[in-house]
This record gives C-alpha cells, sequence and structure tokens, in this order.
C-alpha cells in the first residue's frame, strides 16, 4: 500500500516507532526485558488447563466480561493492595492484552489530538509510540536520580494533559522515584487537574530494598491510572495486563476495551486466576526473584572481570536488566551493531533517548540467560571492545 491510500493518522502510526528492532524469535544475550523462558511453570500451567477443559464452564467458548474474568480482577485487586499498597476494588481492575493495549486505551479515553504528555526521557518507545500515534504532543522530561525531573516538566509544558511515569523501576535508567519527588509529582498534578499513567514495570523482582508505596496508592485525588503486566513476570507470550482506572473513569475504559477488542482471551484469565488463587503465583514469584538475583551478580561480575574499565554497571535494585555506560565519545550503536554481528544483543541507550543522552550506554538484559550464556556474553562483548 502506498502512503497515499493511507490516512494521516495512519501514516502516523504506520512511521511511529515501537521499540528497538532486535530480530524477532531469536533469544540471544543481552536482549531486555524478558523473563526466563525455561523457568515457566510448565506442569502446573498445564495442570490447571487441563483441570479446567475436564470440567468447562459453560461460558469457555462464549464472549467474555470487557472487563475480564471477574476471578481474575479479584485475585489481581487483593494482590495489588498487599504488595503494592494499591486502593483499588475488583470493579476498577480491567484485563487488558498486555502494558501497550493499556496505554493505547489510556490515549483514546483521556487525550484530544494536540495534547500535551510528559514522558520520561530516556524512556520505554511504546508508550512514546502510543500517545505520538494519537496525535499527542510528547513533552520529555529528563530523568534524574529521584525520577522524571517534575520542576522540569512544569517549566517546559505546565499545561500537560498526562504524566507517563515507571516510579517503581524507571525503564531503562532503573531508577526508583524518591517519595518527595512522587509526592510533588501527586500534588501538583492534583493542582492542575492532570492524569498520572503509573506503569509498575518490572518490579516485582526487588533485590536490595522494599518498595515504596505506589502512587496510585498515594493519590487521594483519584488521579492516577496505574497499569501492570504479567510479561515479565510470566511470559509476554501470555498478553496479559491489568489497567486500574479511578472510580469515575471505570465505564468509559471497559467501553473503550470492548470497541478495541471484545475482550481478552478468557481462557488464560482462569487458568491465572487459579494459578493466582491456589499459591502458586506468589511462589513462582520468589523462586524467580532468587533465581534473577544470582544471574545479576553472575552478570556484574563478569563485567567486572572482563570489561572492568570499559563498561561501568550502574547500580539498579531491581529489574530484569542493567545499564552499562560507556566511556564519553562512545558510540553506543556502532557497538550494539558489532555486538549483534557476533552473537550478542542489547540496546543502545540513545534509541531510548529524544534528545541525546548525557552519556552513551547500552541495555543488558540478563534475566533470561544461565551462567554459561552470560559469561560467554560477556566475553564477546569484551572481544570487541578490544578491537
Amino acid at each position: 500500500m502506498s502512503g497515499r491510500e493511507l490516512s494521516k493518522r495512519g501514516r502516523l502510526i504506520a512511521r511511529t516507532p515501537i521499540s528497538f528492532q532486535l530480530a524477532p524469535n531469536r533469544l540471544r544475550p543481552f536482549a531486555p526485558c524478558l523473563p526466563s523462558a525455561e523457568n515457566f511453570p510448565f506442569e502446573i500451567w498445564a495442570k490447571i488447563a487441563g483441570r479446567r477443559l475436564r470440567r468447562p464452564a459453560r461460558n469457555l467458548l462464549g464472549y467474555g466480561e470487557a472487563a475480564g474474568f471477574r476471578p481474575l480482577r479479584e485475585e489481581i485487586a487483593a494482590y495489588l493492595a498487599t504488595a503494592r499498597a494499591v486502593k483499588c476494588s475488583a470493579e476498577q481492575v480491567i484485563i487488558v492484552s498486555g502494558a501497550q493495549q493499556a496505554i493505547d486505551l489510556t490515549a483514546r479515553i483521556l487525550l484530544d489530538a494536540g495534547d500535551k504528555v510528559w514522558t520520561e526521557d530516556p524512556g520505554y518507545l511504546g508508550t512514546r509510540g502510543a500517545f505520538i500515534a494519537a496525535e499527542a504532543e510528547i513533552v520529555p522530561v529528563p530523568v534524574d536520580e529521584e525520577g522524571i525531573n517534575v520542576e522540569i516538566g512544569k517549566r517546559i509544558a505546565p499545561d500537560a494533559k498526562l504524566i507517563c511515569v515507571t516510579p517503581s523501576h524507571q525503564y531503562p535508567l532503573g531508577i526508583t522515584m524518591s517519595l518527595a519527588r512522587r509526592f510533588a509529582l501527586l500534588e501538583w498534578t492534583s493542582s492542575v487537574g492532570a492524569w498520572i499513567l503509573e506503569d509498575y514495570y518490572d518490579s516485582e523482582f526487588r533485590y536490595e530494598t522494599r518498595p515504596l508505596a505506589s502512587l496510585q496508592g498515594l493519590d487521594n485525588d483519584n488521579r492516577v491510572i496505574y497499569v501492570g503486566t504479567f510479561s515479565k513476570i510470566l511470559s509476554p507470550a501470555l498478553r496479559i495486563g491489568y489497567l486500574v482506572a479511578p472510580p469515575d473513569l471505570v465505564d468509559a475504559f471497559i467501553t473503550g476495551k470492548a470497541l478495541l477488542d471484545r475482550h481478552s482471551h478468557v481462557f488464560e484469565q482462569m487458568i491465572l486466576a487459579d494459578f493466582f488463587s491456589e499459591g502458586h503465583f506468589a511462589r513462582h514469584v520468589r523462586r524467580m526473584r532468587n533465581l534473577y538475583e544470582k544471574r545479576r551478580n553472575i552478570f556484574i561480575s563478569a563485567v567486572k572481570q572482563e570489561l572492568d574499565g570499559r563498561l561501568e554497571i550502574a547500580p539498579a535494585a531491581a529489574g530484569l536488566h542493567l545499564i552499562g555506560w560507556l566511556k564519553d565519545g562512545s558510540d553506543d550503536w556502532e557497538i550494539v551493531r558489532r555486538a549483534a554481528e557476533n552473537g550478542v544483543d542489547c540496546e543502545p541507550l540513545s534509541a531510548l533517548s529524544v534528545g541525546k543522552p548525557e552519556r552513551p550506554g547500552l541495555v543488558l538484559g540478563y534475566a533470561a540467560f544461565d551462567e554459561k550464556e552470560i559469561n560467554r556474553g560477556v566475553q564477546k562483548l569484551a572481544a570487541i571492545f578490544k578491537e
């Protein structure tokens, strides 16, 4: 189809980046944002699925609720209250097909063309892309050691309609937003009537500190839309996420979800609900947290041994990836290109930045790879740096 046959919005969507393009269906160190596939709970999942199929509910092959399978929504609401201090009822939980759909749905419900949206810089391309496709005006706001810089955001876009943040584990820098910065953001959005989209990215796996209360849990003005996904906990192939809408937006979000795809996959929601109710979810998270902490430590040790002085690993207390800072003047795109030629995948930090980042760096995922793969991958990177 030629560009002339697309609508204005269609042309905009067609050229909007979604993510840094790694080769599809290829798993090589150090592709970020991936959980360990070999540690997916296959046996438990199969038993639950088999039980559901042997005694199928009458609605198994019918249309489901647009908001999602009610028992799963109840399990998620209870989990969020306990684990993240989120204040919500099951009625506010809407099941979506991953965080990306939640972001897209938020844009459809809350934004008109030209509305300003703060996004973190550097930040997740999928978030930025969803709002570009909605014809919003993207306002990149820098991230410092306390999270998104609210004062700079207020100065450059005081009329923003929506603020998008990953406060628990910022992607890609891994920073946790400070409590003072959280209160400052909530106070400002309440005073101007802006909304916050809080993406609880990648934060079930904390290794050193306890998580701070969610923005949603601290919010007394119902200005926060809370988004989470099971892609990093279980598998991105499931395409199950959730959105917690403020009470007065619930009906609008449910209608928007129904218009997008009627409802998310019912059978997998049923399995996940049982996975929660039988205690498997909590056990799986604990087991994977221990595994990923070991892999993180192996990765850091290997980098210190093979790349000391060439790659500086930024500290991060959570998540599935780390940032490797390069020497000033290094070209992270060139290093990523040469790494790919030698069997190593990673992201250049500059690909996730609107402006030029203060320092070049690499986004390096470790969670999906065992000790042998990690050591071999680091050795390949070391050979590239030596060249």
